[in-house]
């Protein structure tokens, strides 16, 4: 189990992208819509931690790599003992081969 969900910089820098994104291209409501959906959907993670699939791309790192499907995004995460680390928030819509490049942790 879980006892908290932590977000890496750059997928909270990802999350703002998205944002400012939809609000842009759809409206504030919509953006705010999708990135509530995203945010409480990894709340999964808290009771069933190794609800995501292994990412098979992300194999080389020793963090071992799950992710969700959530809309049109793969939440890439690890778990740290208790905590359930978001590492990414990645595109599916992007080249595969572009994945590791969205793991900048901070």
């Amino acid at each position: 189990m879980v006892e908290r969900i932590d977000w890496s910089d750059s997928a909270k820098n990802q999350l703002k992208d998205i944002h400012d994104y939809y609000s842009y291209a759809a409206s504030e409501h919509i953006a705010k819509k999708l990135i509530n959906k995203i945010v409480e959907g990894v709340d999964i993670l808290i009771a069933n931690p190794y609800a995501g699939q292994t990412e098979d791309l992300l194999s080389d790192y020793a963090e071992g790599y799950r992710y969700l499907v959530i809309d049109k995004y793969k939440i890439i995460y690890w778990i740290n003992g208790s905590v359930a680390v978001i590492a990414s928030v990645f595109d599916c819509r992007q080249n595969p081969k572009k994945m590791s490049e969205h793991l900048k942790i901070t």
